[in-house]
């Protein structure tokens, strides 16, 4: 195990950095708007030998409950090492404290708190005297996660008949018909195609709640309704105010009736007392506005100045509260005998609405196959999670009913820290690996294993008489078009491709590749790009004609899972 260690440490380094530089909180605010990017273990313990990846048999409990790894069909190894995953990173400085949660299936398989939760006093990071230690209970600011609970509060109201999704808002706010916005609908809200801005310093104006709403209504578009994709604050806080014009509530009390209270999150609130700072992790010191450090209130400035109640930020929870909501939408809508949604409108919620914005994929609320955090966990459109500003993160694998929740304090004491967005790739690519893969005949098979920008041979010389046949199985699940599977030859002085492998496999497949006589040598090359990897490449029993081919050179893995 040593031996795996050091590598994994190798490319913790690799992928981090070194954190050397934090610019001041005095300097210009920086919108609280996540900026999507482009986007091995070693264990022999045997996997469950049906709850595979994709595997239909994966049991779904009604509640979540603490269980073991292989209960849940999945590989300790890979989980564990999350541990040296978190420990580098708040080495580095990328967060002072984090809690990471992974249940497969409602089985609890880790829940666990690294670090700090409180560290700094101010933006100078000037150490508190007596800093709080990061629980697996620490109440987080979620910031853009709380668009999930405003997404699923507007569609309570959905189903209660009050609204359709193409119908225009000012239908219901009237006053959001000024400058051009007659025709933007509740769908384009709810996936960010309004045409709105992505943010404005709403904290700067207004001097109310009402006020600031209402200058929101009043924002012009940057782009007609429709016809582009443009991630925007403003299309949550305008479905927040929807919430409390359909229902006559304001949005927090809303959400505590029909959704927290209900699925039994206790820890789960907007504007969290005074009685629970010392259980919430700390945030930023925030010089503009003057707040001083933010402790047990909203970060986001905007959500600040509307009172702490919100559409796009606001909510506080926990890991295990947030997994609660989460897992309505892989179990057809309900936590333990509650009801929340429908089956139709969880599939709706979930279903790509954005197919005319490639990259863009988005259901109502939720973000789909975003592989920038997802990593391995995606699955194409098929994945859904959201990010939020000050360290958060949620992925969703349904087809292998899985949910990874990170959730980190990365804004404390300064927002111009380093991104965690590679801690959140490489927390996602473990869960991902801890998946097993279902291997023929319950053999091992040659895995090229995970990295950025890697070239990975396995490589065989040949003395061939006559053409020859290549033979072997394969499964995949790369990132389709930047990630790629060779079969390459030696001939004539030069390598030459003869097959290509991108994207997603159906299921395991198998492969012939005639090789000529004159071929020298013969390898298996796995390229990858800069950003995003997938679940990887197997290739089982590889054979020229009848014969089993031996490397002389070999940078895969040979396991069962």
């Amino acid at each position: 195990m040593k031996s795996k260690t050091i590598i994994l440490s190798t490319v913790c380094t690799v992928f981090f950095g070194t954190a050397t530089a934090f610019a001041s909180s005095d300097a210009a605010i920086v919108p609280t708007i996540e900026k999507k990017e482009k986007s091995g273990s070693t264990a022999s313990e045997k996997p469950h030998p049906v709850f595979t990846w994709n595997s239909n048999l994966v049991p779904v409990s009604s509640v979540l409950h603490p269980g073991s790894a292989k209960g849940a069909g999945m590989v300790t190894a890979p989980l564990q090492q999350i541990d040296q995953i978190m420990n580098q990173a708040i080495s580095e400085k990328v967060m002072p404290g984090a809690v990471a949660f992974v249940a497969r299936g409602g089985t609890i398989v880790k829940h666990t708190a690294y670090g700090k939760s409180a560290q700094y006093t101010d933006g100078k990071f000037t150490e508190m005297e007596n800093p709080v230690s990061m629980k697996e209970d620490t109440i987080f600011d979620l910031a853009s996660i709380s668009k999930i609970f405003t997404a699923t509060a507007v569609m309570v109201l959905y189903e209660q008949g009050l609204f359709a999704l193409d119908d225009p808002v000012a239908k219901y706010i009237p006053e959001f018909a000024a400058n051009g916005k007659e025709n933007v609908t509740i769908r384009q809200l709810l996936t960010h195609t309004s045409g709105f801005v992505s943010w404005i310093p709403l904290y700067s104006q207004g001097n109310s709640r009402d006020e600031r709403l209402q200058l929101v209504f009043r924002q012009p578009l940057k782009n007609p309704p429709g016809t582009a994709y443009e991630y925007s604050d403003l299309n949550m806080i305008t479905l927040g105010a929807l919430v409390e014009r359909l229902s006559g509530k304001r949005q927090d009390v809303f959400v505590k009736e029909h959704i927290t209270g209900p699925l039994g999150m206790k820890d789960t609130m907007y504007n969290p007392p005074a009685s629970l700072k010392k259980r919430i992790a700390a945030t930023e010191f925030q010089a503009t506005p003057n707040r001083g450090l933010v402790w047990g209130e909203v970060h986001d400035e905007n959500a600040w100045s509307l009172d702490g109640v919100a559409g796009h930020a606001g909510v506080f929870s926990t890991a295990e509260d947030l997994a609660k909501l989460t897992y309505i939408f892989i179990n057809d809508g309900k936590y333990g005998g509650k009801r929340i949604l429908k089956p139709a409108t969880i599939k709706l919620l979930l279903e790509n609405q954005n197919e005319r914005f490639p990259g863009d994929d988005h259901g109502l609320g939720w973000e789909l196959g975003q592989g920038w955090y997802m990593d391995a966990l995606s699955e194409g459109t098929y994945s859904f999670g959201h990010t939020g500003y000050t360290g958060t993160s949620i992925v969703v694998s349904p087809n292998n009913k899985t949910i990874a929740i990170l959730l980190t304090n990365r804004v404390h004491p300064s927002r111009n820290t380093v991104s965690t967005n590679q801690t959140r790739r490489l927390f996602a690519r473990q869960v991902a690996d801890a998946i097993p893969v279902s291997i023929p005949g319950k053999d091992s098979a040659w895995f090229a294993g995970y990295g950025d920008q890697v070239n990975r041979v396995m490589e065989a010389p040949l003395n061939l008489k006559k053409d020859a046949k290549l033979t072997f199985s394969t499964w995949y699940m790369t990132e389709f078009g930047w990630d790629f599977g060779n079969v390459e030859i030696f001939q004539n002085g030069a390598w030459k491709k003869l097959t290509e492998l991108t994207g997603t496999s159906n299921g395991w497949e198998k492969k012939e590749v005639i090789i000529p006589k004159d071929a020298e040598k013969l390898r298996f090359v796995y390229k990858t790009d800069t950003a995003t990897n997938g679940r990887g490449w197997y290739v089982l029993n590889p054979k020229l004609d009848s014969s089993v081919l031996k490397f002389s050179s070999n940078e895969w893995e040979l396991r069962n899972y």
